[in-house]
């Protein structure tokens, strides 16, 4: 395959095309080898051997993500015992690889140094719904982190400023005026929902 192909747009009606969709992968295409991956803008991912594209996110998603950062990463340098990511992490678990919105992991000396995908399952997930992928898309994804052993999913719904706990033994729904619970894997890390939606008019 030309690489040039992915450098061939052609117009789409977004009311008309269902995200993710499947990109063929290049030549040379591992999935452990981010270098490998095409070079477009958006965001992608590997699961059930196909390689899933969504576009950029857009607005209002784009600012949750920064308010979601600006409380993550404050909580990162209290506790220098984990590690903070955001900008769709890539983590590859079970021969699959998701992007995060956000993610928190046990720091790892062992795997600080790769450069590439996280290999070990975050303690907690970020999700934001957004254009292409709502609330029902956003739970099938976090049945997948909790599957591949992640602790904690946030499933963040801008539309009705709302932030779902989801873990294996339940669910919790948390909404204006609310703050969300301790968790005694992440201590400390109880943000005030409004908090998270401080840049939405």
């Amino acid at each position: 395959m030309d690489l040039d192909f992915y450098n061939e747009p052609i117009p789409l009606p977004r009311g008309g095309v269902r995200f993710p969709f499947e990109l063929a992968p290049p030549p040379g295409f591992q999935v452990d080898q981010p270098s490998t991956w095409p070079k477009v803008p958006g965001r992608m991912e590997y699961v059930g051997g196909r390689l899933l594209y969504m576009p950029p996110c857009g607005d209002p998603q784009g600012k949750v993500a920064a308010s979601m950062m600006g409380v993550l990463e404050p909580w990162g340098e209290a506790h220098p015992e984990f590690d903070v990511a955001g900008n769709e992490i890539g983590m590859i678990l079970g021969g699959e690889v998701r992007g995060a919105d956000a993610a928190i992991r046990r720091r790892s000396a062992a795997e600080e140094t790769t450069g590439g995908f996280w290999r070990t399952a975050p303690l907690l997930a970020v999700e934001i719904a957004g254009r292409d992928e709502g609330e029902p898309e956003l739970r099938e994804k976090a049945r997948w982190y909790l599957r591949h052993g992640v602790h904690a999913v946030w499933v963040v719904l801008p539309k009705t400023r709302e932030v779902l706990v989801l873990h294996e033994t339940g669910e919790a729904r948390h909404r204006s005026g609310d703050r969300l619970a301790a968790d005694p894997e992440l201590p400390g890390l109880e943000p005030e929902v409004d908090r998270l939606f401080r840049q939405l008019r």
